[in-house]
């Protein structure tokens, strides 16, 4: 008798006892997340040096480090579910690198420096590829040698031209050589009554003969359409011309044989047009500077949603963060390290995008309303996730570790570190040692 009207009570505690663990997971992400709008204030109010934001952000990402191996991996192998924690792992990291991907083309990219220069690097480097592919086809340049001319792409200029602009008028020194990336052109003899000799549209070229004579130009060309151009620069290429024997020989060569290199229809070896190609783009990545301050600017006003994506990039990083508090409770008291580790790696984040967000120009209102925000979801994504994982599986438990873990680790290696190393140098190596031991630290205090 005492055990039937004993059960009701039975399942009230327990039904209160997990309400409570709910609860104290909704405090522990709120007070690991606190340092986002802290670091934001801080932002709002000082404009830290890059060396110091650097610094903090490898302390934070050594502190993140430490509290990851000491209270996911480590109590994961402890439990012997290593293949569902490595599972997890990668299923984390593969979903983290899509969602990033994602958030990142839409402007998400602008939410971290590391990110922002990474990203804009690896979309011009593309655009330069792409361009050297289009040169190889053109008589002009697939004859000139190619590792010289990939001197010369990173230095092309890209201009938008609205319709019924003149880009060239007939008559004026030929001073430069137009590749359409996207758009239409008119090609116009105004000495014939403005006759239409051609329309050039996507991938073709014109104004060939201005980098060899700077001869006054032929023809008009008059944008259709919205146009994008690459644009070489007779400055630019005499530069190079100055400077290397091989190209001034192969100019001069070319010289004599004026109609077969502006011949439109002439047809160009694809597979020596492939080796053209990669000789002249040949460790072009580490011979690109990198974006300017106007570069970047442009990239957030060519991004309407970019707000919007870099708070969802934000949030993409805190997700895992706070499903690991929700749970973790469910089966240990709430480690001190983890908080400290989280706390401690939210607080240089928060600075180094709200100072970012800052030279954007973002009104200083919508930046704290983001990170406080995130703060609040982080507490609510604790509650939630202590009441998802109540009553998994180990094994299950283990996995579900194992990807916020490989999720973690993967906004780390790509943000956290690569900022710091690019901001801070060669202190970026202490800084880390010293967050992972403060984290180590931590460990050793009971609440």
């Amino acid at each position: 008798m005492d055990t039937i009207l004993g059960y009701p009570l039975l399942a009230s505690l327990d039904a209160f006892i997990s309400a409570n663990l709910a609860t104290q997971a909704l405090i522990f992400g709120l007070i690991s997340a606190a340092s986002l709008p802290l670091g934001a204030f801080v932002a709002l109010v000082w404009s830290p040096r890059p060396r110091i934001v650097a610094s903090l952000m490898a302390f934070g990402g050594g502190a993140l480090l430490a509290a990851l191996t000491l209270d996911l991996v480590g109590e994961a192998l402890q439990k012997g579910a290593f293949y569902a924690l490595a599972g997890g792992c990668l299923v984390g990291c593969l979903l983290f690198v899509i969602l990033d991907q994602i958030v990142n083309q839409q402007g998400g990219f602008l939410r971290h420096a590391a990110i922002t220069v990474r990203y804009l690097t690896k979309r011009k480097s593309e655009h330069i590829r792409s361009l050297a592919e289009r040169l190889s086809l053109v008589p002009l340049f697939s004859e000139l040698p190619p590792d010289v001319i990939g001197d010369l792409l990173p230095e092309v200029q890209e201009r938008t031209y609205q319709p019924g602009t003149t880009i060239i008028r007939q008559g004026e020194p030929g001073d430069s050589f137009f590749v359409i990336e996207h758009g239409e052109v008119d090609i116009i003899d105004e000495q014939a009554g403005g006759k239409k000799i051609r329309t050039v549209y996507d991938n073709d070229v014109f104004g060939e003969m201005a980098l060899l004579t700077g001869e006054p130009r032929a023809a008009t060309a008059v944008a259709v359409k919205e146009t994008q151009v690459w644009v070489i620069l007779k400055e630019q290429f005499d530069r190079l011309l100055n400077t290397s024997p091989a190209l001034a020989d192969a100019v001069a060569s070319l010289a004599t044989r004026r109609g077969a290199i502006i011949d439109r229809n002439a047809v160009v070896d694809r597979r020596k047009s492939r080796a053209w190609v990669q000789a002249a783009t040949v460790d072009l990545d580490t011979r690109l500077a990198a974006p300017t301050t106007t570069e970047v600017r442009e990239a957030a006003m060519a991004h309407a949603g970019a707000p919007l994506a870099i708070w969802l990039g934000i949030l993409l990083d805190g997700i895992p963060e706070s499903l690991v508090i929700g749970s973790s409770l469910l089966h240990a008291s709430m480690s001190l390290s983890l908080i400290a580790g989280l706390f401690l790696s939210n607080f240089p984040e928060a600075l180094s995008s709200s100072v970012g967000m800052i030279h954007q120009r973002y009104p200083r209102p919508r930046i704290a309303f983001m990170w406080i925000s995130l703060m609040l979801i982080t507490g609510l994504g604790a509650y939630l996730g202590n009441i998802f994982f109540d009553g998994v599986s180990e094994t299950m438990f283990a996995l579900m570790e194992g990807m916020a873990a490989g999720a973690m680790l993967t906004m780390i290696a790509e943000t956290m570190l690569p900022e710091a190393s690019q901001l801070g140098g060669t202190g970026t190596g202490v800084s880390t040692l010293l967050g992972f031991l403060a984290a180590i630290f931590f460990k050793t205090i009971t609440w």
